[in-house]
């Protein structure tokens, strides 16, 4: 029997925390919609399609070495609408602490409520991703941070190119002196 989970979220940008429960979704079912939503009260940092696209280069090659179907497509209903739509009966999420916990089983409770059929699957965070957030990288990046090391290597490149000039306002670390023998 085919199974078709649905894994939603605003994507913006993409991080390795996202890929660690996109890897981990691959491995649980035959068929993956990644949903990227949009919400008009808020303002992206990257368009549906460039989120989208991302998704789409840094996810192919881990559904592909699971033999998992992978799918992109927007939504801007609720999220159990949108699973139906597209005949998904899971919905993935990703829970990096106790906080995320409170708040998701809320959104689980309130998801079973409206659409009972649709069962949420909770999937932990790696270790290393945990403290990793969306809006985190949003503001490292806009300040000239590194966050090579929160991102795939494709991602990190359109945050470099969306702010050439936080990378211009970089200071160099301290300056090592060489001793000499």
């Amino acid at each position: 029997m085919s199974r078709a989970a649905f894994y939603p979220g605003s994507f913006d940008p993409l991080t390795n925390g996202h890929i660690d429960v996109l890897r981990h979704a691959c491995r649980l079912t035959d068929r993956l919609i990644v949903g990227v939503g949009t919400q008009p009260s808020k303002v992206p940092l990257f368009d549906v399609e460039a989120r989208a696209e991302m998704i789409r280069e840094v996810a192919n090659p881990l559904a592909q070495a699971t033999g998992t179907s992978l799918e992109v497509v927007a939504f801007d209903d609720l999220v159990v609408f949108a699973a139906r739509r597209h005949g998904a009966t899971i919905l993935i999420r990703g829970l990096r602490d106790g906080t995320d916990l409170d708040y998701e089983m809320q959104m689980a409770g309130m998801n079973q409520a409206m659409a009972p059929d649709v069962l949420t699957v909770f999937l932990p965070s790696s270790t290393l991703v945990r403290p990793i957030t969306a809006t985190l990288v949003r503001q490292i990046a806009s300040m000239g941070g590194d966050i090579s090391g929160f991102v795939p290597a494709p991602v990190a490149r359109k945050l470099d190119e969306m702010f050439p000039h936080a990378k211009a306002r970089q200071v160099p670390g301290p300056r090592q002196e060489r001793c000499s023998p």
